[in-house]
C-alpha cells in the first residue's frame, strides 16, 4: 500500500508528490519548519495526508524543545502549532490534528517532558494509523453506492497520496475493486497542478486499476455521452450544512453531474467536517502562486506581465451532492442533521 508519509527514526520522511510520476523521491524533515515547508510547497497535499503531517510535525517540534520547565515547554509547543497552523488556510484536517495534539499535550501535563514528548509521538503515530483504517471503513461503505461494471470520474487526487494510506475517494474506487466489482476511472487532469494526471493515475495504474486520464473541460462531454456513471471526489473541508471545498473545478463537474442525473458524491472523513463553519460560504479558499499557472515545471506558458486569478478550491453546495461518503456511513440531505448525528 502507497504511504506518502512516515515516521522514521525521529525523524518524518515525505514522498515529494511535486516530482511523480517521473521520480519517486523521498525528502526528509528534521524539523517541525521542515514539515511546514512541505506542506506549503506541497510536497505532501490532500487534507487527511496534512493532518497527518502536522501531527508528525508537532511531535517532531516538541522533541527538539531545549528545557525542562513546564512552562516554557507549553509556550514553544503554541509557538510550533501556531506556525504549522499557518501553512495553508482551507484544509480543516490541518486545525483538528493540531488542535487533538495540543489536547493530547494538555492531558499530559501531570508528566515529566520527556514523557511528554513521547506520549506526543505516540499520538501522532495513532492518528496516522486511525486515518488508514478510517479510509477502510470509508471505502467499504462508498462502495456499496458503486454500480458492477461503472466508469468513475474523479477530480483532483484523494487517493493514498492524500491521506495516510488508501484515500478516501480512490478509497471508495479500491473497496469496490476488493469487493469484486469490475470498475475504471476517468480521471480529470486537473489543472494547474495537475494531480489527477499525474497523481491519481500513478497510483491506479501502480495498482492495476484501469484508469484514463482526460483534460477537465471534456468532462461534461463524457457525462452528456452517458459514458459516466458515477462521480466521486474528495474534499479539504464540509461545512456543517454539507456544503464541500475542493480542487478548484469540482463545482463545475458536480453541476454537470446533476444537468446528466449522474450521482456526485464526496468521500471525507468525519475529521474533514467542520461543525463550526456554518456554511460552504464561511470556508477560506486559499489563494496559491500565480507561478502555478504561469508555468509548468521550469517552463513559462503565459505572456508576460498578463494577470492571472488562481484560487485553489471551489465550494460545492450541498444540493448538487447525493451524499457524503464517510467512516459512519454515508450521509444524506438534509446534511445538517444527518452530519450532526454522524458527529454525536
Amino acid at each position: 500500500m502507497i504511504k506518502p508519509i512516515e515516521w522514521r527514526d525521529n525523524q518524518v520522511l515525505m514522498l515529494d508528490q511535486r516530482k511523480l510520476p517521473w521520480r519517486e523521491t523521498w525528502l526528509t524533515c528534521r524539523t517541525y519548519k521542515d514539515v511546514a515547508q512541505c506542506i506549503r510547497v506541497m510536497v505532501i497535499r490532500g487534507a487527511p495526508a496534512i493532518g497527518v503531517a502536522a501531527a508528525m510535525g508537532y511531535a517532531l517540534g516538541a522533541r527538539a524543545i531545549r528545557t525542562a520547565g513546564k512552562y516554557r515547554f507549553y509556550e514553544a509547543l503554541g509557538l510550533i502549532k501556531a506556525h504549522l497552523a499557518s501553512q495553508r488556510p482551507t484544509a480543516v484536517n490541518l486545525f483538528w490534528a493540531l488542535d487533538r495534539m495540543e489536547r493530547t499535550a494538555q492531558a499530559l501535563a501531570d508528566l515529566s517532558v520527556s514523557e511528554i514528548k513521547a506520549g506526543l509521538v505516540a499520538e501522532a503515530l495513532a492518528i496516522h494509523e486511525e486515518d488508514i483504517a478510517i479510509n477502510r471503513a470509508m471505502g467499504r461503505h462508498g462502495a456499496e453506492r458503486v454500480p458492477d461494471g461503472a466508469t468513475i470520474l474523479t477530480h483532483c487526487n484523494a487517493g493514498a497520496l492524500a491521506t495516510g494510506g488508501y484515500g478516501t475517494a480512490l478509497g471508495v474506487v479500491r473497496a469496490a475493486v476488493e469487493a469484486g466489482k469490475k470498475v475504471q476511472v476517468l480521471a480529470d487532469e486537473t489543472r494547474p497542478f495537475l494531480q489527477g494526471a499525474r497523481l491519481t493515475a500513478w497510483e491506479l495504474h501502480k495498482d492495476g486499476i484501469p484508469v484514463t486520464i482526460i483534460t477537465d473541460n471534456m468532462a461534461g462531454h463524457f457525462l452528456k455521452e452517458g459514458r459516466i456513471q458515477l462521480v466521486v471526489v474528495g474534499a479539504d473541508r464540509v461545512a456543517a450544512n454539507g456544503d464541500a471545498a475542493n480542487k478548484i473545478g469540482t463545482y463545475s463537474v458536480a453541476v454537470l453531474a446533476r444537468e446528466n442525473q449522474v450521482p456526485f458524491y464526496v468521500a471525507a472523513p468525519m475529521s474533514t467536517v467542520d461543525p463550526h463553519t456554518p456554511t460552504g460560504a464561511a470556508i477560506p479558499i486559499e489563494v496559491r502562486p500565480d507561478r502555478e499557472i504561469t508555468h509548468i515545471r521550469d517552463r513559462q506558458i503565459t505572456p508576460d506581465g498578463v494577470p492571472v486569478l488562481h484560487p485553489a478550491f471551489d465550494v460545492t453546495p450541498n444540493r448538487y451532492i447525493t451524499g457524503i461518503v464517510t467512516e459512519k456511513g454515508v450521509a444524506e440531505a438534509p446534511y445538517i442533521q444527518s452530519l450532526a448525528k454522524m458527529m454525536d
